[in-house]
């Protein structure tokens, strides 16, 4: 087993073994148990009763975070000529369709959110395979692929995340980041949670929000009453 760091070991202990914390407590102890030099990202890590194998119970969807995620998102926008402008007066960093589909080809995935028109999913949609498993395909669930790409540009950049349930039934999303205050935290995290809590799938029975744990980047995790949290 790896030798703890002294850090580490101040920071589990900062931790109460078998405590639940609320969620007003966890987003005020995540950045004092933070291990990391940089400002690092504060996640939800919610464990969900649902069969992700069903396809009722594979919850994908958006949010928007109310204080913005502390994160500069890079955005490509993939539409015909007459959409560019649009999307460059909006905000985004990469506007084009040919030369970034053959970019993206050749391995280029310098980005965090891709948004597409309709008309040219068919070109897009040969991206599938690189783009699929980092969560970057542009899907109408998710609102990246629309017609008014100035409006999703513009959500995007205001704090507007997306988040689907793993093949374990848990769903990642960060929430913002170290520097942020607690009361920020507590905002975004209250917004993440309620939103998934009106994805709950009819056909889903029992506990539906089984366990919720906060971490920042590399920092140990911290057990947050879902009850309380879910209101």
């Amino acid at each position: 087993m790896a030798k703890l760091s002294k850090k580490r070991k101040e920071a589990n202990e900062k931790i109460e073994e078998g405590k639940i914390y609320s969620l007003n407590e966890a987003c005020a102890l995540v950045k004092e148990v933070n291990l990391t030099k940089f400002d690092a990202s504060v996640d939800l890590h919610i464990k969900l009763g649902v069969d992700p194998r069903k396809a009722d119970q594979a919850l994908r969807g958006t949010v928007s975070l109310p204080n913005g995620t502390g994160k500069s998102k890079k955005v490509l926008v993939m539409c015909s000529p007459d959409k560019e402008e649009e999307a460059k007066d909006a905000g985004a960093d990469y506007v084009g369709l040919d030369e970034y589909v053959q970019k993206i080809k050749g391995g280029w995935t310098d980005i965090d959110v891709v948004i597409a028109t309709p008309n040219v999913m068919a070109k897009v949609g040969q991206l599938g395979r690189i783009l699929g498993p980092r969560n970057l395909m542009p899907n109408p669930k998710t609102g990246t692929i629309t017609q008014d790409v100035a409006s999703a540009v513009k959500e995007v950049k205001k704090g507007k995340i997306s988040f689907r349930v793993d093949k374990f039934g848990i769903i990642h999303c960060s929430v913002g980041r170290v520097s942020f205050s607690p009361e920020q935290l507590v905002g975004n995290a209250q917004e993440v949670l309620q939103t998934i809590a009106k994805m709950k799938p009819s056909s889903a029975k029992g506990v539906y929000f089984k366990s919720i744990t906060m971490a920042s980047t590399m920092s140990p995790g911290i057990p947050v009453d879902a009850k309380a949290a879910v209101v």
